[in-house]
């Protein structure tokens, strides 16, 4: 052995010596039980953080578990199945009858719900509603859209009959011709588009907002959400930064969506959907959770919802939605 290669062996052998030795195990994650619906304006952030490792960034975890409407996942979160939950406008109902604590918003669904009616039916404007069918899942999205779109226009919502379905059932009935309007969210639209020709779109939910918002987001269980403040910062630090990647992002994002977690829908409808939604970056949401804004919206869905069900006395939006974990979190 030459001189240099002496050198280069002895130098490469002591640098060894103080290399850091491996850890045996990788650190643990801490899992976190997710309870959410199958649509972009709800997981849209959950996937793009879980495909893009901004929740594993974190050291969480994910154990996602899919669900058809609101009502299925609260009841999970309060019968104990699962540690927090991502859903639409339900997200105003539970909480209000004590049953769940609101930290995160997604979105306002400013023209995902949408009030589809079938012309062969005699169905042209909401004139013809009264004393007709319509089908949703009540307590839902759709449903308080489509009281707002009654009283807009001057009907009473007695004045017509509410069946009440899960969505597949009620787009199914819809299809079918059993009823002759269904107040549904993307993407059950595409459904009705595409399975009933000649039907039309009376209105969506963009024609109510911004004096009504409805909107999505995140509620954790009640004996969760305080014990757990830290591992619920690192979900919100995990999902700002997928927000902020979809917002600066779309076209890529709905492209990752679609060919990973919406192999069935057409790249179309997913951008259809994700245009249906109103997004803010992470900071943008931040005034709105100081100012008030997002409480005022939360309240205005939930007397909806108490009325409906005849409950005068509930737990107002200031009380069940905590802005303060999300405005010390996000920086």
């Amino acid at each position: 052995m030459d001189r240099r290669q002496f050198l280069t062996t002895t130098a490469g052998l002591a640098m060894a010596g103080f290399a850091p030795a491996a850890p045996a195990i990788a650190q643990a994650k801490t899992k976190i039980r997710v309870g959410y619906l199958h649509t972009v304006a709800v997981d849209g952030q959950i996937w793009t953080g879980v495909d893009r490792g901004s929740f594993a960034k974190q050291g969480l975890e994910l154990e996602l578990r899919q669900f058809n409407t609101g009502l299925e996942i609260f009841q999970a979160l309060i019968g104990g199945s699962l540690d927090v939950l991502a859903t639409g406008a339900v997200l105003s109902n539970f909480p209000a009858r004590g049953q769940g604590k609101v930290f995160l918003i997604n979105d306002i669904e400013v023209a995902t719900a949408q009030l589809w009616v079938r012309p062969d039916q005699g169905i042209r404007s909401f004139a013809d509603l009264r004393g007709k069918r319509i089908a949703t899942a009540t307590g839902t999205t759709a449903h308080v859209f489509l009281d707002r779109a009654l009283r807009a226009n001057k009907i009473d919502p007695k004045e017509v009959e509410l069946v009440n379905q899960s969505m597949p059932a009620a787009v199914t009935a819809f299809v079918s011709g059993a009823v002759p309007a269904v107040a549904l969210w993307v993407p059950f639209n595409v459904t009705a588009r595409d399975k009933v020709p000649g039907s039309i779109m009376l209105a969506d939910a963009s024609a109510y907002y911004p004096q009504a918002a409805i909107i999505g987001g995140w509620a954790a269980a009640n004996d969760y959400y305080e014990p757990n403040q830290e591992t619920l910062a690192k979900l919100i630090r995990g999902w700002g930064e997928a927000n902020d990647y979809i917002m600066a992002n779309p076209v890529e994002a709905m492209e990752s969506l679609q060919k990973n977690h919406y192999s069935q829908t057409p790249l179309a409808d997913i951008n259809e959907s994700f245009k249906a939604q109103k997004m803010f970056t992470a900071h943008d949401w931040k005034r709105m959770y100081a100012d008030g804004t997002v409480t005022n919206w939360l309240q205005q869905s939930t007397d909806f919802f108490m009325a409906n069900a005849g409950v005068k006395e509930f737990i107002p939006a200031s009380k069940y939605f905590d802005p303060s974990l999300y405005l010390k979190t996000i920086v």
